[in-house]
């Protein structure tokens, strides 16, 4: 049995917007302390990682551990019928996950589920990380929207004493400097200059997971995977982990 329900809408429709953008169909742990989802993209150059914990929702009852499969997008355009105001609510029954959107009235509908082999992940867990950098979200986003406007990558450097995004096109550059003490760099660690580049396509759907983060951290190592992780509190995380792009000559 499985039972729940959220208030709050938004945190958990722009969740699954934001994984949809990197997957269309995944498997989702319901756990005592949650609901969790690990998966790559298609082409292995992304893993997304998702944990919305059990404090998050109003109500959450399960008597034993299960796993659903689901169709992404089939499963969003269901939560998008829910708007601000609205309580979200979750029931499984057999093979059908049954959505439940409350305000004045009660609406209904039935989510198929899917029957899903677990995939090959990367390691991720693995990874050793050479930096660290906590920022605001907004300014994030900010730096990627620039860059996006003048190359296809972007070059992500930490030092002791600051992080900045780089971007260059055949005619264009846009630039982010933050400095260590500045109110948008939160944190920074680095042994040295970590730098390595990667592909704007992908940051571009990630950075939709600020919309219910209040901070994000960066981990990285020299022409290495990143680490994304999207906070919001204790109730929700989003993490990315995306490979780096070939230095470009």
């Amino acid at each position: 049995m499985f039972k729940a329900k959220i208030s709050d809408v938004s945190l958990f429709v722009n969740s699954i917007a934001t994984i949809g953008e990197i997957i269309d169909e995944g498997i989702f742990k319901l756990e005592k302390k949650g609901i969790s989802l690990m998966a790559a993209d298609r082409a292995m150059v992304a893993v997304v990682d998702f944990h919305l914990s059990s404090s998050a929702f109003d109500e959450y009852e399960l008597d034993e551990e299960k796993e659903i499969g689901v169709d992404i997008s089939n499963f969003l355009s269901v939560l998008k019928r829910a708007k601000g105001g609205d309580k979200l609510g979750f029931e499984l029954k057999e093979s059908k996950l049954e959505v439940i959107i409350e305000n004045s009235g009660r609406r209904k509908f039935v989510v198929p589920l899917l029957e899903l082999s677990p995939e090959e992940i990367p390691p991720i867990d693995q990874l050793e990380f050479s930096c660290k950098v906590e920022i605001s979200p907004d300014i994030f986003i900010s730096g990627i929207n620039d860059a996006e406007v003048v190359a296809d990558s972007v070059v992500f450097e930490a030092t002791p004493t600051g992080f900045s995004m780089r971007a260059e096109g055949d005619v264009s550059s846009a630039e982010l400097e933050l400095k260590k003490g500045e109110e948008g760099l939160r944190h920074i660690e680095a042994n040295g200059n970590i730098s390595a580049r990667y592909p704007i396509d992908y940051l571009t759907k990630m950075i939709k997971a600020a919309r219910i983060a209040d901070t994000l951290i960066m981990q990285w190592g020299q022409d290495y995977p990143i680490r994304l992780d999207f906070l919001a509190g204790d109730k929700c995380r989003i993490s990315f982990v995306l490979a780096p792009r070939v230095a470009e000559e």
